[in-house]
């Protein structure tokens, strides 16, 4: 069960919940912890999403990265407004073959337009895995 904040409008839990955080975040076996627009949490399994080499594939933490700073970013936006990334990047630290990567975002900063958002991935054990930062501008829809 996803922890989510008490006043999230119902339109955006059927967009971010109702779609599991949208088909390549299914592929991948994330699991959602908790959302909000100031720290949310999610969860992938290192299985399937490995490199040739066995190792947790770069872009997999780009990818959790992205949807939690995404979601996050759509959350602080509120109904009738979208998060459109417009910059990430990531820094590797640490390598994993086994077990589950938990991604933790927190805001950096949010305002009406923008919305940044700093997203450490950590192993089992609480190792830093990667860091990746996240700019999401947001828009109204039309």
């Amino acid at each position: 069960m996803t922890k989510l904040p008490d006043d999230l409008h119902p339109e955006l839990v059927e967009r971010l919940i109702g779609t599991g955080g949208g088909a390549l975040a299914q592929r991948m076996g994330f699991e959602f912890l908790e959302l909000s627009a100031e720290f949310s949490v999610a969860r992938m399994p290192v299985e399937g999403n490995t490199q040739v080499i066995g190792l947790l594939h770069g872009g997999a933490h780009v990818v959790l990265g992205e949807t939690l700073g995404s979601v996050s970013s759509a959350i602080h936006a509120g109904p009738g407004r979208f998060a459109v990334g417009i910059e990430i990047n990531a820094t590797h630290s640490r390598s994993v073959t086994e077990g589950w990567v938990t991604g933790t975002c927190r805001a950096l900063s949010l305002g009406r337009t923008l919305a940044t958002h700093e997203i450490v991935m950590t192993d089992e054990q609480g190792r830093r895995l990667s860091t990746v930062r996240m700019t999401n501008m947001l828009r109204d829809q039309r």
